[in-house]
């Protein structure tokens, strides 16, 4: 005997308890997780729908309590079943509530205005049309009616408001003729669309032979997922193009997935330049009718291709063919909220709903990806040449020590700011990266040695300067907290208060000041609040209307402007000391993709790493381009300290405003854990969260490690359990995070 466990209402709030049916004999093969189906419910057995989030051999009632399902409600939307069984797994895989994981997998789910376009047609026959015509010519006062009429004799369709500006034909004359049933209005609903490209498609690219393979590959290996593994510059957007051309002529869609806003506009313009209208993105900086409009044209199959960050995993496309990750190694693919979940994972899942192909691509894949590779678990694929037989920039190291000790207090290199005035000289662009925004770090007591810290997060302030008057203030980055700079210490009312470190607000001006004749702009969180504020700064630069780009990460990834020669890395090191374990993954990410940017078109390419930490094993694979050496020193280490990929991760975080509760609930489920006594679990903590206090909530955490994820997902289960039934424990706020990509 089967049962099925059956959501039967998504409109509602209390989505987390499912309902156990009998699954009739006859339909047990038909029925699988996503089946939308017909059940009683509640005394009087009324007939309603619902979704099937679970099949099992075994019920939690008395056989003769549980209800039998009519059958499969006919209709139904595949697409449909498909999220609604992502979202449950997503639920049990990353410890959310159904709630919350359906509305991120349907996240415009509520009501938004449509846009309409009104349209006149003639509502009697041409002859009657004609007869009406002649009487208003020659009446008073009926020379609109005689205007629109002879319009629509000729036309037959009118838009309204063309009929009422071009015509100048008023509403209450429309209404008169329609009253009569000479004219009728029909209304279409039109999808709002955020692609405004002036270029016609048109792209001739002639694959390599290692880009040929790559597509063979695949598209003859349609059940695996793979991994695309290609320098920067090898042309992996050309394999994702074939890939969805394969798709598009095969009647099937294609997600593709880019890790940040900043890309959207590169992207789309290069993929409108081959698809055309196919194309469309969906982000955040859409509004709510722009993204509710985005869905629905891919519901009713108007396009083929979606572009986006992580959101646009949940596409509802009906046919999906492929999944795309594009720079999958991207820590962006990790959501924050809850549920915890990641794009790469979540995309192979759905990819099984759905049967589509799941494609990875990065030129330093995440150490994830490639442990699985070399275990067979993806199919890995190398691009090991520059596309067009350009070549890899050339790197180099300034030891920033050497430079303090002879006498240069800047926070450029010699080395880099001869480099800068040589490529200014001959007319090249260059892009100098620092991962901070604000004017400078924080700021600190240089009596008493305190930071000025936020009154509700355990965080320094960071400090930023704003508008014509560069007024000063100290910002939170976690929780929005603002001051004015102060004018003493907080602390013990010393005027010795001192910025330590430097921002990309700093930079720009220090540029500015440093080469007057060059066109300097930044780009970072703080430039790009506007709608189109990445679209604005990157196609400046793409024009050339700039001569130095000054940015964080958003202008690291992923971009390609021929006229970039020079990369300079102002702190190569300032990722290396992050309290968690990816720290050395992420340096080596971002200095080998920043070094990718320089030389993508005809003229050679050059990177500058300064560092203060020169010999640094991740530092000198980037600085080689190894990724090879890079791997094995990081794969040992994660052996030797049992973390992913090699063992599996989750991380317990609770938090409540009252610092004791807290304190005693992490010891609790610490305790209880620890006693369930399960082979190979190794328990680490509690202990204070990094960051202890957020928005005057206090956290600590509890990290667990287990060579098997299910059994991470056993202990989340009973955990969740044993919190449902706690009366002491209602308020507290309890989240897991498997395999963390930040430390809590």
């Amino acid at each position: 005997m089967k049962y099925a466990k059956i959501i039967v209402d998504i409109s509602h709030e209390k989505l987390d308890r499912p309902f156990v049916y009998g699954i009739p004999e006859e339909l047990e093969e038909e029925i699988t997780a996503g089946s939308r189906v017909e059940v009683p419910f509640g005394k009087g057995n009324r007939r309603i729908s619902g979704y099937v989030i679970d099949i099992t051999e075994q019920a939690d009632f008395e056989p003769e309590r549980i209800k039998y399902i009519y059958g499969i409600r006919k209709g139904s939307l595949k697409i449909e079943s498909q999220l609604i069984a992502l979202a449950w797994w997503m639920k049990e895989q990353y410890g959310s509530t159904m709630n919350q994981a359906l509305k991120t997998v349907i996240p415009i789910k509520k009501s938004v205005k449509e846009v309409r376009k009104q349209y006149i047609y003639l509502h009697t026959d041409r002859e009657t049309a004609k007869h009406y015509l002649l009487e208003y010519q020659t009446k008073k006062n009926t020379a609109a009616r005689a205007r629109l009429l002879e319009e629509l004799l000729e036309q037959e369709i009118l838009e309204q408001s063309v009929v009422q500006e071009k015509l100048g034909v008023s509403r209450s004359v429309i209404r008169a003729l329609q009253d009569k049933q000479i004219i009728e209005i029909r209304s279409d609903v039109i999808f709002r669309n955020p692609v405004h490209m002036k270029e016609q498609p048109e792209y001739d690219i002639v694959l390599n032979q290692e880009q040929r393979t790559a597509v063979e590959e695949i598209l003859n290996h349609r059940d695996r997922t793979h991994l695309i593994f290609g320098i920067t510059g090898s042309g992996k957007t050309e394999v994702y193009m074939e890939l969805i051309q394969n798709a598009i002529e095969n009647g099937k869609e294609t997600i593709l997935l880019i890790p940040e806003i900043a890309l959207t506009y590169q992207t789309m313009k290069r993929f409108y330049q081959r698809f055309g209208n196919q194309i469309s993105i969906i982000n955040s900086k859409l509004s709510a009718g722009e993204r509710y409009d985005q869905f629905q044209r891919a519901k009713q199959g108007e396009i083929k291709v979606m572009i986006g960050p992580r959101s646009a995993l949940f596409t509802p496309f009906r046919n999906l063919g492929f999944i795309i990750i594009d720079e999958e190694h991207e820590g962006a693919y990790k959501s924050e909220q809850i549920p915890r979940y990641h794009a790469r994972e979540t995309a192979v899942r759905r990819g099984e709903l759905s049967g589509a192909t799941v494609v990875l691509g990065s030129a330093t894949p995440s150490v994830q990806s490639f442990y699985r590779a070399e275990r067979g678990e993806y199919m890995l694929h190398r691009l090991t040449r520059r596309a067009n037989h350009l070549f890899l920039p050339r790197t180099e190291v300034v030891d920033m020590r050497k430079e303090l000790a002879e006498g240069n207090r800047e926070v450029f290199s010699r080395r880099l700011l001869e480099l800068i005035s040589d490529r200014l000289e001959k007319k090249e662009q260059v892009m100098l990266f620092i991962n901070r925004r604000g004017y400078s770090g924080f700021v600190s007591c240089r009596s008493c040695g305190t930071p000025v810290k936020c009154p509700h997060c355990d965080v320094s302030l960071t400090h930023h300067k704003y508008g014509y008057g560069r007024r000063e203030t100290l910002v939170c980055h976690y929780c929005g907290y603002s001051m004015d700079m102060p004018r003493v210490c907080p602390e013990c009312a010393s005027k010795y208060l001192g910025r330590f470190g430097i921002g990309t607000e700093q930079v720009e001006t220090r540029m500015k000041e440093l080469f007057p004749q060059a066109a300097v702009l930044r780009m970072d969180f703080d430039t790009t609040r506007e709608k189109d504020g990445h679209e604005k700064i990157l196609e400046a630069f793409a024009t050339r209307n700039a001569d130095i780009l000054v940015g964080t990460q958003m202008i690291v990834k992923g971009h390609d402007f021929p006229y970039v020669t020079l990369v300079g890395v102002l702190a190569a090191d300032l990722s290396l000391f992050a309290a968690d374990f990816l720290a050395g993954e992420r340096t080596f990410q971002l200095l080998t993709q920043a070094a990718g940017r320089a030389g993508r078109g005809k003229r050679p390419g050059e990177a500058v790493f300064q560092t203060y930490n020169p010999e640094d094993a991740c530092i000198r694979a980037a600085l080689h381009q190894d990724y090879q050496s890079f791997y094995q020193n990081e794969i040992s280490y994660r052996s030797l300290m049992a973390y992913p990929p090699v063992y599996y991760m989750a991380a317990i975080l609770i938090s409540d405003k009252n610092e004791m509760l807290a304190e005693q609930a992490s010891g609790d489920f610490a305790e209880r854990i620890e006693k369930s006594r399960i082979d190979g679990l190794l328990v680490i903590g509690p202990s204070k969260a990094g960051l202890s206090k957020l928005n005057d909530i206090y956290r600590y955490v509890i990290y667990l490690k287990h060579q098997e994820n299910d059994v991470l997902i056993q202990v989340k289960n009973r955990l969740q359990v044993y919190l449902n039934r706690s009366e002491k424990y209602r308020n507290l706020s309890v989240q897991f995070d498997f395999n963390p990509m930040n430390g809590y």
